[in-house]
């Protein structure tokens, strides 16, 4: 038997699930679970590296233990973060793309290079933590010089096991430097932006086998990890999907960007994929539920929440794509000041939070069918959102689409399906 490893990690946790072909289909197993979490440091969000290196490690030794011989392993992450090199060693901190410190170069990154000019060159959609805007920040800071390298997550990751520096296609173009046309880093941006050319090298295609780790080969997925989440939804047709996790990616593949002004104005991105573009907006997802619960209720099953939010009669409702619930001080107060309700019960907070998530997918199907030019029946839901099945109603009538909600580990069956690909 041909035993593959993904090593899936998100926002909040990570997991590591052993994958085979049997009778014609793929098996996994979780094997490893660890928890994530931007720690502070000196007033700044950051990520705690050691820690993830070591559960990545442990995760490896746990699916060995379990199975013996591993032919092959990749990592998947969240986009836009990345590790800046001076040749072997880590410039710290590393910053966590909630962190506030791109605010102020954002104007001056566009008084050289307008926005418009960015989406037309790029398709990437606006997003205050955007690569783009995290490095021009370290570059004023002086944080870049003698920098040799910066590895997105899941590439310094594997560098970490490997030793190899790779620059993975679909992770790279979450950023907002990579070319919608030529697929490869935009040099024009790179040079009027003043930013180092040599950091920017040729990208690698998922698939790619890049260095061994104590005899097994280390592969890049899709390692953005909607990226794999995409390859791993077994659709039907044609049609929209959400991965529902800490946010909620909601999209449609497409064979190539669309950088129109109605998709810029409207803001959804053109981010890579495996042989086809993804068209997609980033939505706060479960982010909002997730904090509220840490402050409300900390503990709390999730069907109990659930239960609450649909005995809650309360109507109002928020934007959840709003800036004010990115990274709020209190999520409580942030939703109290959105919406000038009194006396709200626990229940109240979550109704609003399911029904405006539900709303704002509604909002954002029809700006995706008008910027396409086309209408689709079915909305797949995947990921850890896809086990509500308040949250999946509310959506169905938000939407008027066929839900189909299916509760699987999407992006360890993509990151897998890569890895048994490429080892044939």
């Amino acid at each position: 038997m041909r035993y593959c490893l993904a090593v899936d990690i998100g926002a909040s946790s990570g997991r590591h699930i052993v994958g085979w072909q049997e009778n014609g289909q793929l098996q996994t197993r979780e094997v490893y679970r660890f928890p994530n979490g931007v720690t502070e440091q000196d007033g700044h969000l950051t990520w705690d590296l050691d820690a993830l290196v070591g559960h990545v490690r442990q995760g490896i030794e746990e699916a060995r233990k379990a199975y013996g011989s591993i032919e092959s392993l990749s990592i998947d992450t969240w986009g836009v973060d990345y590790v800046l090199m001076k040749g072997d060693q880590e410039v710290l901190p590393c910053y966590a793309y909630r962190d506030s410190r791109t605010e102020a170069v954002i104007p001056k990154v566009h008084e050289k290079v307008s926005f418009a000019e960015l989406y037309r060159h790029t398709g990437i959609q606006f997003q205050p933590f955007n690569t783009v805007y995290q490095l021009c920040a370290d570059q004023a800071a002086g944080r870049l010089e003698g920098v040799t390298d910066f590895l997105m997550m899941p590439c310094y990751l594997m560098y970490k096991l490997c030793g190899a520096k790779a620059h993975e296609y679909t992770n790279a173009t979450t950023g907002g430097l990579v070319s919608a046309v030529t697929g490869e880093y935009d040099r024009e941006i790179i040079d009027a932006l003043g930013l180092p050319g040599h950091l920017f090298p040729a990208l690698s295609q998922p698939g790619k086998v890049i260095g061994e780790y104590e005899g097994m080969k280390v592969v890049l997925c899709a390692t953005h990890d909607t990226g794999s989440a995409v390859e791993g939804i077994p659709m039907d047709e044609d049609a929209l999907y959400i991965s529902s996790g800490t946010w909620s990616l909601l999209g449609v593949k497409i064979p190539k960007p669309i950088t129109d002004d109605n998709s810029e104005q409207s803001n959804w991105s053109n981010e890579g994929g495996v042989g086809y573009t993804r068209y997609l907006k980033n939505i706060m997802g479960m982010w909002l539920v997730n904090r509220l619960r840490d402050e409300l209720c900390p503990g709390k099953p999730f069907g109990e929440i659930v239960e609450a939010a649909q005995k809650s009669t309360f109507t109002g409702m928020v934007d959840a794509n709003s800036q004010v619930f990115m990274a709020p001080k209190s999520m409580k107060e942030a939703f109290d000041a959105e919406l000038h309700a009194e006396h709200m019960e626990v229940g109240d907070y979550f109704r609003c939070a399911y029904c405006s998530l539900a709303a704002c997918y509604g909002k954002s199907i029809e700006e995706l069918e008008h910027n396409t030019g086309k209408t689709y029946r079915k909305l797949y839901i995947v990921g850890g959102g896809a086990k509500n099945a308040f949250l999946n109603e509310l959506t169905e009538k938000a939407t008027g689409k066929q839900v189909v909600a299916l509760p699987i580990e999407a992006t360890a069956l993509g990151n897998l399906k890569i890895q048994l690909k490429a080892v044939e």
